[in-house]
């Protein structure tokens, strides 16, 4: 292969890198911050119909009031199953079933689970963090691939500075990411 048929996919690591801020701003999305939000029960999953089902899809979220999140389940049956899926979730909150609908009261966070969420919040724009180094190793490896194939090193090292630059920009997008949450977290 010749340094000219070389062509490095910079899209590609690009949706690579905004798949990783994607993934953080949903895992973000899941971290009760004391003002109740529908993206904290999404990724909560229903043992429905013998399978898995987002909660989203078994019932009807709502947010009628700040502390408080409703979620109007469609099947009589399935009621137990989803509050019991709360309770494991790891949320820490206690539903409260009203016929077919699931209260959910959202309770005002104390200064130690302020600090928890923040530590947990700073665990996942790590992971992300990694995810996004990944991709640069990634993009990296198929630069040191193609100047074993006679790239030029003028070459190489423009395309290893343009995926540098896009791997700082993620990092930047998540570090700023990661402040906003915290900030969020612990504002009383």
């Amino acid at each position: 292969m010749a340094d000219d048929d070389f062509e490095l996919d910079l899209d590609d690591l690009q949706r690579r890198m905004d798949g990783a801020m994607a993934a953080l701003r949903q895992e973000f999305a899941s971290l009760r911050t004391g003002r109740a939000s529908g993206s904290m029960v999404e990724p909560i999953m229903v043992e429905a119909y013998g399978q898995p089902t987002p909660i989203n899809q078994v019932g009807t979220i709502n947010v009628p009031e700040p502390r408080m999140v409703t979620i109007s389940i469609w099947d009589k049956s399935l009621v137990g199953k989803a509050e019991k899926a709360i309770r494991e979730s790891g949320l820490g909150i206690n539903p409260v079933i009203d016929g077919t609908t699931i209260r959910l009261p959202i309770p005002e966070l104390n200064e130690e689970r302020r600090k928890q969420l923040s530590k947990v919040a700073g665990t996942y724009a790590e992971n992300a963090r990694v995810a996004v180094r990944n991709v640069r190793r990634d993009g990296m490896d198929q630069l040191k691939k193609a100047k074993a194939n006679g790239m030029s090193e003028d070459d190489h090292k423009i395309w290893s500075a343009e995926v540098q630059e896009m791997t700082d920009k993620g990092i930047a997008a998540i570090d700023k990411a990661l402040e906003t949450k915290q900030a969020e977290i612990m504002q009383v």
